[in-house]
């Protein structure tokens, strides 16, 4: 079972890594990237609707929140709401 944990941790670890990496790529430094919530919204999506959706999902909720984050949201607040907004409606399916 403790390979299994930290065969997790690792991954956890990897993601967290990706999204530091890719959010100073994009110019995004400083970003922080709720990765269990956008993973959940991601198994959400897949259960719900069909599984390629899930990446369809999370593309746009970023795309949502980036201009909500520009119209004035704050950031964080703007994936959050984003985010429940998504996972509210795959749900409703």
């Amino acid at each position: 079972m403790s390979e299994n944990i930290s065969t997790e941790t690792e991954k956890a670890q990897i993601l967290a890594d990706w999204a530091v990496a890719l959010t100073d790529e994009l110019g995004l430094a400083g970003l922080t990237v709720d990765v269990d919530a956008v993973l959940a919204l991601a198994g959400v999506t897949a259960r719900a609707v069909v599984r390629p959706a899930a990446p369809l999902t999370t593309f746009i909720v970023g795309y949502a929140a980036g201009l909500a984050s520009a119209s004035g949201v704050e950031p964080d607040r703007a994936v959050r709401e984003a985010i429940a907004a998504a996972a509210a409606l795959a749900e409703r399916r």
